[in-house]
């Protein structure tokens, strides 16, 4: 039975790169396989036609437009990456078109070529800051009113630069800078496990005798305890007390051989046949 949907291209990959190098030309900038998948790296400019050509020529067909993802390289003059995740639904292929640009540089909307293009250029201007020339509806889309920045930016504060709470005072939820009740933007990451130059609150302690029955981060072996001296023993009350046993003379029954008050001969078994002498011991002995 033959599988409802063409099978995966991955080993079509060099001639997906040529077929794209013969139809972008000038605007590619380069190509590479990685990971399996096919990377095509584009000029900002270039990007309308390049992507047009990759949807229209025959042999690639890339019809869907999958995604819209944003990455930052601060240390890059061009920060910003934006990757377009294309499929192709008549080879069962994907791959990936990067574009470069920074703060002070738009990208080409491709709202004409896939209108759901929209959502996704809204989402990576909101989190990135990257702007997309001709999209008509470029706002926020998952930060909160008058959000201020771009949290997926590399310099963007882990804490933001504002909280929401619910004012008692004035009955409204409200926006104010925030206030940390522990220094969180300077944490050194340091761990302790490791050795730390610094000495933690506590941890002077553990050098000093402490108190009897006191907690210590110090192993036994190392710290002599206050009040360590051997504690004075008692000797067991009876020889049959645990851990006092020398004989089986006490006050208990143990089953040394006496004779109970009440016993009396027990019947004989007539299914016990005992052993001959001389044979060695019997199924029943």
């Amino acid at each position: 039975m033959r599988a409802p949907a063409p099978r995966w291209a991955a080993e079509l990959n060099g001639a997906t790169i040529e077929a794209a190098q013969a139809a972008i030309g000038g605007g590619l900038a380069h190509a590479v396989e990685l990971v399996g998948e096919v990377q095509l790296h584009v000029h900002r400019d270039d990007l309308i036609g390049a992507l047009t050509a990759l949807r229209d020529t025959p042999g690639l067909e890339y019809q869907q437009l999958m995604e819209i993802a944003g990455v930052d390289y601060p240390q890059r003059p061009e920060r910003f990456e934006v990757v377009y995740c294309l499929l192709s639904l008549t080879r069962n292929h994907r791959l990936h078109v990067h574009v470069a640009t920074d703060e002070d540089h738009a990208i080409p909307s491709v709202t004409g070529l896939w209108p759901v293009a929209g959502w996704l250029e809204r989402e990576v201007y909101d989190l990135y800051g990257v702007v997309f020339d001709g999209n008509q509806d470029l706002r926020r889309i998952l930060t909160d009113y008058g959000f201020r920045g771009h949290p997926l930016r590399k310099d963007f504060p882990m804490t933001g630069y504002t909280e929401v709470r619910y004012s008692e005072e004035e009955k409204r939820v409200v926006y104010q800078p925030v206030q940390l009740a522990q220094d969180f933007r300077n944490f050194d990451f340091l761990s302790p496990w490791e050795g730390a130059e610094y000495v933690l609150p506590g941890d002077e302690k553990g050098a000093l005798p402490q108190a009897k029955g006191a907690q210590t981060p110090l192993s036994a072996d190392t710290i002599q305890k206050a009040g360590a001296d051997k504690s004075p023993t008692a000797e067991p009350q009876a020889s049959s007390q645990p851990y006092g046993k020398t004989n089986a003379e006490s006050r208990a029954h143990t089953g040394a051989g006496k004779a109970e008050p009440d016993a009396t001969p027990k019947p004989a078994d007539p299914d016990v046949i005992p052993s001959k002498s001389g044979m060695g011991g019997g199924q029943n002995q």
